[in-house]
């Protein structure tokens, strides 16, 4: 075989001289031929392989396969597309996906000029990179540089693990190519950004960035860009929080290239390397980790889920609760829920102090938890009330001892007030007069309406609404409780929780009326003037509290007039906590949140039409003193039913009548809460009233009588 080296003695050891060629070694002339005939044919292999490879890569694009789609860490971003909370893949790997619009121009700017400066020329594959490769591994017999393109790289990153042989470089090769048939130069960038290694679980540059510099990648300074470019070449070797030095080092020779190459100047390239280089791994962003779970649990199928939410806001409030709460101390915890009126989005969903508190049971959402609300569903019932027309604010009502049945309902300071207005008694979360509007409307009623509002009430099992539901003997979650007073906030329109931004493949909800717009602004103007708790301005914000009994609940649930705030303080267990009270624990809790949400509150909604701002004096008759209970003098109306339909055609002259049975005269006729007819007279025959529907429907008739009791059918006009 030496005949084949150019440099091999002849067959009979001797040198002879080439005629002519001055100088020329024995046998060179016999070399010469062979080279030129080598030559010519190394010409025509050359040839028929370049042509080979254009039919060969020609083929390979018409054929390629379609993009890989690699497995992402699943992600709940807020309204802005900020990072709330991501979730590893089952492997335990973080890797989140990046385009090239979610990275710092810089950054992709240093990976180009670093790994592929030919990226936007070639195919795939570098011809060019590639014989460079091979004649800088020539004389040395080791890889000098790899010849690997940045989509080459990116095929490595999509085939499964191989070891470092010709046919798996051939492997990605083909592949590069692929990927280049199929993908735009920003789509195979953006693969990239979200495959490249990174060290131990983490790939992918938005992973690395959030993990080493605490921060997305869209801006970053040029120092941390370089470590970024650096740590996929030895991403194991040159990790930060392992081996700082190394990294630092790695940085260093990146900045130092660039610099050789005129992509730097020396004076970024001197500051870039004053820079630190983390030596610790920080934690991904874990916001609203309950509401997270609950989106991703709900719609497994999709990668993203963009929330309704505030992130900014959300941050905020975790901070208040961890501070609140460990200040508070014995064990408790507490809960948030901040809503939009208009729109009902939730613009901050706080199920816990602090979600990796196992000692408090952080991870139990708390804001789904049902416990008893207290006095907090007292504004329902006056809602109720002044709906049918049976009170109005400045109505007077007694708050004397009472008892209903077997039970007498006793206030929370064990006193009573007397005679005063329905404003106060809903100001001062007084007892006795909710339950005497309660047994007025109805237990079962108002439960049905909040039901319908999205209220889930939790009741023992066989029990039915009763008078005790208005003092919290009934089980109701923060979320629900808040969505309810966003009702009176927007004017008694009901809307459930809408967590997903608009447009998302999640239905929304249908809207439901909780009560009249009249009634839900009084009840807003009544809950204005609610005592503001010690060093908190009052009269902005409408609020109510409430305690459960045994303090085991404290809660705090208000709104001007753009948001709704609903906040619970308690122990996760249920245990009782000696003078846990919703005006000592969870009001300051609510102030200090909207303190957080906005420099000033905004203002109430106007007046709607309808309204009546007036004193008691000028009140309707009926209206000025809540009587006693329909039980100790009943009042009935006997004709037509609750429930029944009545026909136009009947009606004599547009007319309708109504019958009642007891009562104390004057008797006046509301329909649907507006006042329509009164009879002043006491014979038995003048115990009839005529009333004119304003259209076919659904109407709802209250009488009332002198003593203001009230009794209430709804029919349905055909």
């Amino acid at each position: 075989m030496s005949q084949d080296r150019p440099d091999a003695p002849s067959e009979e050891g001797t040198a002879h001289a080439v005629p002519g060629a001055e100088g020329a070694t024995p046998g060179a002339g016999r070399v010469r031929r062979r080279l030129l005939r080598v030559g010519a044919g190394g010409t025509l292999c050359f040839a028929l392989l370049v042509g080979g490879a254009f039919a060969g890569l020609h083929h390979l694009r018409a054929s390629a396969p379609p993009p890989p789609e690699p497995k992402v860490s699943v992600e709940v971003v807020d309204r802005e597309g900020r990072l709330l909370r991501p979730f590893a893949l089952p492997d335990g790997r973080w890797r989140l996906a990046a385009t090239v619009a979610d990275v710092d121009p810089r950054l992709v700017a240093m990976i180009l000029a670093y790994e592929d400066h030919r990226f936007a020329a070639h195919g795939g594959v570098d011809p060019l990179a590639l014989a460079r490769a091979a004649g800088q591994a020539a004389p040395s017999g080791r890889v000098v540089s790899g010849g690997s393109t940045l989509t080459m790289q990116v095929a490595r990153l999509t085939l499964p693990p191989r070891s470092r042989t010709l046919p798996a470089k051939l492997a990605q090769m083909r592949r590069a190519i692929e990927l280049e048939a199929r993908l735009s130069k920003d789509e195979i960038l953006g693969l990239y950004l979200t495959l490249a290694p990174y060290g131990g679980n983490i790939e992918g540059v938005r992973a690395a960035s959030l993990t080493y510099f605490g921060k997305e990648p869209r801006r970053l300074t040029l120092g941390e860009a370089a470590l970024l470019v650096a740590l996929p070449q030895s991403p194991e070797a040159r990790r930060p929080d392992r081996f700082p030095a190394r990294a630092r080092a790695a940085r260093d020779r990146v900045l130092d290239r660039l610099l050789a190459e005129g992509a730097l100047s020396a004076d970024e390239v001197r500051m870039a390397k004053a820079e630190g280089v983390p030596s610790a791994r920080r934690a991904l962003p874990q916001l609203a980790p309950h509401l997270a779970e609950d989106l991703v649990a709900e719609r497994r199928d999709l990668a993203r889920h963009a929330t309704a939410m505030d992130g900014g806001l959300q941050e905020r409030l975790e901070e208040l609760l961890r501070e609140r709460t460990r200040a508070l101390g014995r064990g408790l915890s507490a809960a948030i829920v901040v809503m939009d009126n208009d729109s009902a989005e939730v613009r901050a969903y706080v199920g816990a102090a602090d979600f990796n508190d196992r000692a408090r049971a952080g991870e139990v959402d708390l804001a789904r938890a049902v416990r008893s609300p207290g006095s907090t569903l007292k504004p329902f019932i006056y809602a109720m009330a002044f709906e049918d027309g049976i009170a109005h604010p400045e109505t007077l009502i007694e708050d004397r001892p009472a008892r209903f049945g077997a039970w007498r309902p006793e206030n929370f300071d064990h006193g009573f007030q007397g005679t005063l207005s329905v404003r106060k008694a809903l100001q001062m979360s007084l007892n006795v007069p909710a339950v005497k509007l309660l047994d007025a409307v109805g237990p079962q009623r108002l439960a049905s309406r909040l039901q319908q509002a999205g209220g889930r009430l939790e009741l023992p099992p066989g029990a039915a609404p009763a008078l005790p539901m208005g003092l919290g003997g009934v089980g109701i979650r923060l979320v629900d409780l808040t969505a309810l007073y966003a009702a009176l906030a927007r004017g008694g329109e009901a809307h459930p929780p809408v967590y997903r931004q608009p447009g998302s493949a999640v239905t929304a909800p249908r809207r439901a009326r909780l009560v009249d717009e009249v009634a839900a602004w009084y009840v807003g103007q009544c809950l204005l003037g609610t005592p503001a708790p010690e060093n908190a301005l009052g009269g902005r914000i409408a609020f109510k509290t409430g305690t459960s009994y045994g303090y085991r609940d404290s809660w705090a649930v208000g709104f001007d007039g753009r948001r709704t705030v609903g906040v619970w303080v308690g122990r996760p267990d249920g245990q009782a906590v000696p003078d846990l009270t919703g005006r000592a624990a969870a009001a300051p809790l609510l102030f200090d949140a909207f303190a957080r949400i906005v420099r000033t509150p905004a203002a109430l909604r106007a007046a709607p039409r309808g309204a009546l701002m007036v004193a008691n004096a000028r009140l309707p008759s009926p209206q000025r003193h809540f009587g006693l209970s329909r039980k100790e003098q009943p009042l009935q109306v006997v004709f037509p039913p609750d429930g029944a339909r009545v026909s136009l055609d009947g009606a004599e002259d547009g007319h309708l009548v109504l019958k009642v049975d007891g009562g104390t005269f004057p008797l006046t006729l509301l329909m649907d809460g507006r006042p329509v007819a009164r009879v002043d007279g006491r014979e038995e025959e003048r115990r009839t009233l005529f009333w004119t529907p304003q259209g076919r429907g659904f109407a709802r008739l209250t009488v009332m009588d002198a003593a203001g009791i009230t009794d209430t059918v709804t029919v349905r006009v055909e």
